[in-house]
């Protein structure tokens, strides 16, 4: 039996304990604009199979993919790999901004990976950063944020709670975002931008020491410091909005016997070097809640400092900075009170599986405070009582059934494995067989892969256009298992008896009637002597009131998914696992996306009409029309 957790996204949005709670109730078909972008239809070729009926339902369908696996598309016209930051290069090339920080001074460091994520990150050097991306992660991590604050302050009283929310986030929802330090502008970040808390300053790059006011670097192999960004507490002149100066106090040293160091010397040392320094003023607003909040002033100089002496033995350094001219004049109190004014939308789930999934599937909106329509999470397939499924007969292997000769799954295969040592796909076939429950050989069979779920770090995220979607947190290569298409399955009787078709997905129905199989189905023992009889029948699976996250990815017209047909707990043919994998490398917080298969004017509503949806993909290749 399929496992299950109801999904009531209105009552557990703010949950600690996740979204899936009993009792059971059951889901209203959905009204948002981006569940009617779900959906496909039949292929022209099988309206007769399905008669009259069968043709006004909108389906999702098997369709063989028309590029081989790896091929690079065409880049979506939304997904364009400019840098967008005001002119000033991700890697700093540019005058004012130079990317300098820790990596410029220590070895290269491995990319800190997650124990049981061996997937490759996004090169940082490839990190494309434009003021709409740093715009767009600020505003969903401050939706994280808030809920992980909340828990951190539940479990104790600690004022180190920011921090242990921050780091939560790090290590659990954070994709390996560009942790470099700059020197001078930070790409996408505007003179008189407000945050939140030290936490956004660090996300998007304006200060990263979380101990310090003052922020440095280290060059020629540490002999030389450089402060790149101060913290200054609100100071007189800046609550009268003169911001042409600020005056800095350092730290107290000895008089005699000691030379300048820290933080000190890195601000004498951007003075000596004329290196430009970020400011950003910190201001804690009184009322029914104290709140603080950030004002990035823009760039100063270190023009000059002095030593004023405490007593006998010490003393304290005064660094005097200029704001550099020609930034745009800002109002501290006026930004600061927008911010204050503006709406804290936005809803995040930590985990809509509530469990089943290995992997937790996080669930963000971040435009507005509208939720997914609740449905049942399930994480296997819901098979129908009246279909009785006996385990097919496995193979006799001991190993991980590397000798194809002897391997009984292997043979239904062409006498071949069809994933890599590394669990990509190697081609995309009719029919894959993976090893199954009566099979002798261990999980760890390189013929297991879509069976094992998800591996991946997965989060549905509402779209500005397409309603709710899919993406990554993780580099997926291309060829490896992504996520099954899960629900029910119902025969054509069955599927029909349904009022809304939006998740509906034809199954088993493309083997012999695709011209692209004429000779691989002629390889596959199974598939030689054409349809058996009682594989007449077809199924859907319908991932309306339950399914899984799959549920949630959209089409293109020129995706990054496809759909493979794979058996393993049973040989019916008729109802193969719908496994969805990788065409091409995705990068983290690319959206998901395969081909719903519609065909043009081939959707009818209840009375024969032809039914149209434009597509808004956004594809290069888009045809203007999902059906």
């Amino acid at each position: 039996m399929a496992t299950s957790k109801v999904c009531n996204f209105d009552e557990a949005l703010y949950g600690h304990e996740g979204t899936c709670r009993d009792p059971i109730v059951e889901a209203k078909p959905s009204t948002q604009q981006g569940s009617q972008c779900n959906g496909a239809t039949w292929e022209n070729s099988l309206t007769t199979r399905f008669g009259t009926d069968g043709c006004r339902k909108g389906r999702k369908a098997v369709a063989p993919w028309r590029f081989q696996i790896g091929y690079k598309r065409p880049r979506s016209q939304g997904l364009s790999q400019d840098d967008g930051s005001d002119g000033v290069p991700a890697t700093g090339t540019s005058k004012s901004t130079s990317l300098i920080g820790a990596a410029a001074s220590v070895p290269k460091k491995t990319t800190k990976v997650d124990k049981g994520d061996r997937h490759r990150a996004m090169p940082k050097n490839k990190v494309a950063i434009s003021r709409e991306s740093v715009m767009a992660s600020l505003r969903e991590f401050r939706v994280i944020y808030r809920q992980l604050l909340a828990e951190e302050k539940a479990k104790c009283n600690k004022q180190e709670h920011d921090l242990a929310a921050f780091q939560v986030f790090r290590e659990r929802l954070c994709v390996e975002f560009d942790d470099r330090r700059y020197v001078g502008s930070v790409p996408g970040v505007h003179v008189g931008d407000v945050f939140d808390s030290d936490a956004e300053l660090f996300l998007v790059g304006l200060h990263r020491s979380q101990q310090s006011r003052v922020d440095y670097i280290n060059q020629n192999g540490g002999r030389t410091c450089l402060a790149i960004s101060i913290v200054s507490y609100a100071q007189q002149s800046a609550q009268n909005n003169n911001l042409d100066f600020l005056l800095h106090v350092g730290s107290v040293a000895a008089t005699t016997g000691h030379n300048m160091e820290g933080t000190d010397l890195a601000l004498k040392q951007s003075m000596d070097t004329k290196t430009h320094v970020r400011v950003i003023y910190r201001f804690v607003m009184t009322g029914r809640e104290e709140l603080t909040y950030y004002v990035y002033g823009g760039l100063y100089l270190v023009e000059k400092f002095s030593k004023e002496k405490l007593r006998e033995d010490k003393h304290i350094s005064t660094f005097h900075l200029r704001r550099l001219s020609g930034q745009p004049s800002i109002n501290i109190h006026e930004l600061v009170e927008k911010r204050m004014a503006e709406p804290s939308n936005g809803t995040f789930t930590v985990d809509i599986s509530s469990g089943l999934e290995k992997i937790p599937i996080s669930a963000i909106n971040s435009i507005s405070n509208e939720a997914p329509a609740p449905f049942r999470y399930i994480s296997h397939i819901k098979y129908l009582r009246k279909y009785q499924l006996d385990p097919p007969s496995g193979c006799d292997c001991v190993g991980r059934c590397l000798n194809s000769q002897k391997c009984a799954c292997v043979m239904k295969n062409e006498g071949k494995i069809p994933f890599r040592k590394t669990g990509g796909l190697l081609e995309e076939k009719p029919l894959i067989y993976e090893c199954g429950p009566s099979c002798k050989c261990p999980p760890t069979c390189r013929n297991r892969v879509g069976q094992h779920g998800i591996s991946f770090r997965l989060q549905v995220f509402k779209t500005t256009s397409m309603g709710w979607g899919v993406r990554s947190l993780d580099f997926i290569p291309t060829g490896r298992f992504v996520c099954e298409y899960i629900g029910e399955l119902l025969d054509n009787e069955d599927a029909q008896e349904r009022d809304n078709d939006e998740y509906l997905f034809l199954i088993g129905n493309n083997y012999y009637d695709v011209s692209r199989w004429d000779n691989l189905q002629k390889t596959i023992p199974s598939l030689r002597n054409g349809p058996r009889e009682e594989e007449e029948n077809f199924f859907a699976v319908d991932a309306l009131k339950c399914g899984n996250l799959a549920r949630f990815i959209n089409h293109s017209c020129t995706p990054n998914l496809f759909t493979q047909n794979v058996l393993y707990d049973h040989d019916n043919k008729g109802m193969p696992h719908i496994m969805l994998f990788a065409c091409e490398d995705i990068q983290p917080l690319e959206p998901l996306s395969y081909d719903y298969n519609y065909t043009i004017d081939g959707v009818h509503d209840s009375e024969g009409n032809i039914k149209k949806k434009r597509c808004l993909c956004g594809s290069v290749e888009c045809s203007g029309w999902l059906y």
